[in-house]
Parts: C-alpha cells; structure tokens; sequence
C-alpha cells in the first residue's frame, strides 16, 4: 500500500466521500491548508527555493516602487497617518527596499504605518527579520479587511496570480466544471464534471463564448479584488498591482506548477509544490472599478520601470560598483524589463487603481 503524504492522503479521502474536487477547492488546499498549505508552511522564495520574483532579482524593484509610493502620496495631498499595505509580501524585500528608497522623503515615513497581509508563520518570522532593522511601525494582518480604516496605499505583487483559480472545460453540450479525481491507476488525474453548467455561456466574456470544444476557461472569485475597490473608493488612495497574466479575457490554460525552479505536474506533490495561474487583468480591473474606482493600464512591467527611472537608477549604482558588481546589476537590469524569453518585462504587467480625486498615478502617464 502507497503511503501518501499528508495533505494527498486528505484530498483522496475527500475524493472518496464527495466525488471528483473541483480545481478550486484543489488549488486552496495545495495553497492555504491550515496545517499542510504550501504557503503556509514553508519559505519558497529565493535560489534556495522554488522561484524568485522580482524584488529578489535586485533592489532596484523595489526601490522603484518606494518612490512609486511616494509621488502617490504626494498626489493625495500629503496625508497623515497613511496606511501602506502590501498583500503577499513574500520576504518582506520589496517592503524594506522601498522605504529606503523614500528615505529622500522624511515626511512620508514619518506618517506612514506599515501593514503586511500575510497567512504563513512562517513568512511572517521571515518579515520581521527583514524589517526589524528599519525601526518602522509594522503591523500582521491575515486579511486587508483587519487593516484599520484610513487613507490607503495598497501593493500586490505577485499576490494574485496565487489566489485559486476555478476551470471550466467546452464540450459539445456545453462548458463543463473541471475536477481531479483518481483515475483507475491510482493517480490523481483531471476529469470534467458529467453535465455542464446551466447558462454559462450567459456569464462568459463575449470573446470566449465562441470557443471551440476542449477548449478551457479560468477565472477567480472577485472577493478580494471588490474588497480592493470598496477600500480605495471608501477612504482614498491607490492600489499598485504587478503580476504576470494577460490583457484581455480568453479562452486558456495557465494553471502551473514550480518546484525548485522547475515545472511539475500540478497534481505531482499537493502542498509541496508551488500552484499559479496567470492574471486575467480585464477581469481583475472590472472587478475592482466596479467598485468605484478608476483603473490605469495594464502595461508590461519594462514600460513601468522604465518610466519611473530605473535604467538611471542602475547607472547611478554601477557608478561606484566594482567590475563584478556592475555585471551582476546589468544582469538583473535585463532580467526585470527585458521583453525576450529569458525576461520578465513583457509577460509581467503593472495596473493601478485609484480614488477617482487621486488623478492618473505615476508610471500609468499616455
């Protein structure tokens, strides 16, 4: 007999009482699991870990983003007592090097309260670690409803590419909720539910309704996304979201998984794996406008560092670095905004969402 780990023993078992568990359920077990999650349990960023996003390639991110806050603030007419939240904050890198950024602003961190939304212990130990040195107020919180009322501030990124996704699949009777079940090897395997969803064309996006069979679609809940829009539009502020994903809504698999820098099966290791999906920013931006706010972009992650100055700010620190040095800031120059393969300035997009008062932010410039 297979001695499964933990958390696969429990989805089998869940399987076995109710039937086939659709995607969603799947990916927030994989993801959040209270004592198994992936996210949870673990610290998967880094070389030693499973992928790195871009506030570990190089401080220079980071530091664009802090300045990105400050101008912001500016733009809101310089309030005190300012909330700047970030959802997901991984390390706490980008955090630590964007408030040394806005040193060049003392005003700005003397009003600012930090608080991080964050569900692992993990990576909350890890967080306190990074910013203790900075002697800045900080505050944990498991959900950006627990973060006090006021003018706000918000940054994602790479927050919602890991919010769980739900499938469907187009057959010719219809679009069909995708689910794992286990097939009749023993293996977790992906099928489709026996009858379709009633009038789901009815809440599909014009341009996916013409799809042809086999073809899959993916969306996420808009909880987190309206809650977004209701907090700016009630308070006052912006909303930074940077992820990879695409323009518009369309018909397409993205769901994937990362282990140690490496694709994998998604249904391979639950909860040791890493589980994403790109970010559909058309929904995602109607979500939260709806809530009344006004949205900017998305445009690739290259035109957003670049507008706001980061091909200066690298030539400002290979000014004084030594040979290697400026080598390695050459390198993670081109791995942030580079729009090739090997690149994340193309497939990573940058979108913001603001107070209709607050006027366009910074980067999103026509």
């Amino acid at each position: 007999m297979i001695d499964f780990p933990p958390l696969e023993t429990e989805i089998r078992r869940r399987i076995a009482i109710a039937g086939p568990m659709p995607v969603n359920e799947y990916m927030t077990l994989c993801l959040v699991d209270s004592k198994y999650g992936y996210y949870t349990t673990r610290d998967p960023f880094g070389a030693g870990g499973d992928f790195i996003t871009a506030p570990e390639v190089s401080q220079m991110f980071g530091e664009m983003i802090g300045l990105w806050m400050v101008a912001v603030w500016k733009q809101m007419g310089s309030p005190a007592n300012l909330r700047v939240v970030e959802l997901g904050p991984g390390r706490g890198t980008m955090m630590k090097d964007a408030l040394r950024a806005a040193k060049v602003i003392p005003a700005f961190l003397e009003t600012v309260v930090i608080h991080l939304v964050e569900i692992s212990p993990a990576l909350v130990a890890y967080q306190k670690r990074t910013l203790e040195p900075l002697s800045m107020r900080v505050s944990w919180h498991s959900a950006l409803a627990d973060v006090p009322a006021g003018p706000v501030i918000v940054l994602a990124n790479e927050f919602f590419d890991a919010m769980p996704i739900s499938q469907v699949v187009k057959t010719e009777r219809g679009w069909h909720e995708r689910q794992i079940e286990i097939d009749s090897t023993g293996y977790l395997a992906f099928t489709i539910a026996p009858d379709p969803i009633p009038h789901f064309d009815s809440l599909l996006p014009p341009a996916v309704r013409n799809a042809p069979e086999d073809s899959i679609f993916e969306w996420r809940t808009d909880n987190i996304a309206m809650e977004l829009g209701t907090r700016l539009a009630r308070d006052g502020g912006a909303a930074l979201v940077i992820d990879y994903g695409h323009d518009q809504s369309a018909a397409g698999e993205t769901l994937q998984a990362v282990g140690r820098h490496a694709y994998a099966n998604p249904l391979s290791a639950p909860g040791s794996i890493d589980l994403t999906a790109h970010v559909d920013f058309q929904a995602l931006g109607n979500a939260i406008e709806a809530m009344g706010t006004n949205g900017f972009g998305p445009i690739t992650q290259s035109q957003f560092l670049r507008r706001l100055g980061i091909v200066t700010r690298a030539a400002s620190l290979k000014s004084s670095a030594a040979d290697a040095a400026a080598a390695n800031i050459d390198s993670a120059l081109r791995r942030l905004i580079s729009e090739g393969e090997a690149g994340m300035g193309a497939l990573f997009k940058a979108a913001a969402f603001a107070h209709p008062s607050l006027g366009v932010p910074p980067g999103f410039e026509t």
